[in-house]
């Protein structure tokens, strides 16, 4: 197979990738500049935009962010009052009661797979990191239930490290707009590391979660009241 190579050229703000391998096709992103006047409409648009999950530990963040997979936020938010009152520490989530946790977490997706995750990954947590989280992502993503944005979001929530975690939102809008033009999360994510500024990763992972939950919504997207539609690039179609 040949190896696929793109020419760009500038329009209207926007960059032409046109992928020469056969069958390729021509996908637009927006430019330098306006990927940071965008950026900095979303941060004027939403403030307030922080990670969602009700925590008070790094405990409760990988706890929470373990089971929002598939969840909505609020359904995690709902529940884990009632988990961390029964279990309050990595200690007592290692020993927990299986069928206990299912009573707790049945009102969630996936429940019963969540508990054993969260049970073993507690377990994995006592016996080899002294009962706290790893602060590495090659670590985090050792332990059971975590993936990649699990572990991008701690090291971003609970470490103040900058990253992109990639959610359904991040992936749907960053496409959408033209931050980047890429059919798959991984991708997704790696592009945005390029072309984002490093000190704006984590702001921009949570610009881009609320602005898919409050306008640019995956079947019906609000365009008319979208403070982007004058650079995004799925408007301009």
């Amino acid at each position: 197979m040949e190896p696929r190579t793109y020419s760009i050229s500038n329009h209207v703000g926007a960059i032409a990738l046109d992928f020469g391998a056969p069958g390729g096709v021509q996908m637009r992103i927006l430019s330098e500049s306006d990927v940071n006047t965008v950026l900095n409409l979303l941060a004027e648009a939403y403030p307030e935009a922080q990670c969602a999950l009700v925590h008070d530990s790094i405990f409760e963040l990988l706890v929470s962010v373990i089971l929002s997979a598939q969840t909505t936020d609020k359904s995690v938010n709902n529940i884990t009052p009632v988990l961390f009152s029964v279990y309050p520490d990595v200690a007592a989530l290692a020993d927990a009661d299986e069928e206990t946790l299912w009573s707790i977490l049945k009102r969630i997706g996936m429940y019963k797979t969540k508990a054993r995750n969260i049970k073993l990954m507690a377990k994995m947590l006592m016996d080899e990191f002294d009962g706290k989280a790893p602060t590495t992502f090659d670590e985090l993503v050792k332990l059971p239930g975590v993936g990649r944005k699990t572990a991008n979001v701690v090291l971003a929530v609970g470490f103040g490290e900058q990253r992109i975690p990639v959610d359904t939102h991040v992936f749907r809008v960053a496409n959408r707009i033209g931050l980047c033009a890429e059919k798959d999360v991984f991708k997704t994510e790696n592009a945005l590391m390029e072309r984002l500024p490093h000190d704006r990763w984590t702001e921009a992972h949570h610009s881009l979660i609320f602005h898919g939950r409050n306008c640019c919504i995956a079947r019906k997207p609000r365009c008319e009241i979208c403070v982007l539609s004058g650079y995004c690039l799925h408007h301009r179609l």
